[in-house]
């Protein structure tokens, strides 16, 4: 009786260490499910569809402003006979469930991971602007436009951006530089950071709405684009939708408070 008390609060403690730890794993592996990213987005999803269906509905008859990387991945779909307005948004909500049955996971999705996700996010998009601050003191930077509807539209962007260079980008270049033509893993993965990073600077200057090209904005945007892919990499396409959109919120209320 004597020894088992005396043993039992040192199994409790080895117990609530093993815990945490599985409790940290256990997140960061929810956090990696397709069916949990998609509770993550899905209701950003809607609110950019409701957003941009609002703003295109401006009695001055403006045209309809679209994310340049929604637009561009709407007419690759229509290359292929597919059309709609929801399509883009459609096609997210099918990959995310095709890849969730491909892995088998359990049909259980996870809220309170997702608003997990949403804190961690928004913590993880503070990097990003310190870098930001940091090239400013030695780079000028643009302070770039207004935008109607700026926060609707940042939504857009960390989703459809995220989807076109890191999740189908990644895919598509570690297929060709890893299967096809045998990099080794480490240079494929250096590569691959590389070329979607400096893409995702120069497709910034595609946007009629961008501001006059300067090395400066082109040197920030790469060093995002670093930064999203290791994001990516380490903690999955979900949280890193999810910090772009955070951080392109905080760039909208710096600069409506200034």
């Amino acid at each position: 009786m004597t020894r088992a008390l005396v043993q039992r609060p040192a199994a409790h403690k080895g117990a609530g260490h093993r815990s945490l730890g599985d409790a940290l794993v256990g997140y960061h592996d929810r956090s990696m499910m397709p069916l949990t990213v998609l509770v993550l987005l899905l209701p950003l999803i809607i609110v950019y569809e409701v957003g941009t269906a609002l703003m295109a509905a401006d009695p001055a008859g403006n045209p309809e402003m679209r994310v340049l990387a929604f637009s561009l991945f709407r007419h690759f779909m229509e290359m292929f006979g597919a059309t709609g307005r929801y399509l883009p948004a459609m096609a997210v909500v099918a990959i995310l469930l095709t890849w969730h049955i491909a892995r088998r996971d359990p049909w259980q999705p996870h809220v309170g991971t997702a608003m997990l996700m949403a804190v961690e996010s928004a913590l993880l998009a503070f990097p990003l602007l310190a870098i930001g601050n940091l090239l400013g003191h030695y780079l000028p930077l643009a302070d770039g436009i207004a935008l109607r509807g700026g926060m609707v539209l940042a939504i857009g962007a960390g989703i459809y951006e995220e989807l076109v260079f890191r999740l189908i980008g990644f895919t598509v270049l570690n297929i060709v530089l890893g299967d096809l033509l045998r990099v080794r893993k480490a240079a494929a993965v250096t590569l691959i950071i590389v070329i979607t990073s400096v893409m995702f600077a120069a497709y910034h200057h595609l946007s009629p709405y961008s501001p006059p090209f300067r090395w400066s904005d082109a040197i920030f945007r790469t060093a995002a684009g670093v930064y999203f892919a290791a994001l990516f990499l380490c903690r999955g396409f979900g949280i890193t939708a999810a910090v772009h959109i955070a951080y392109d919120f905080y760039y909208f209320l710096i600069r409506g408070a200034v």
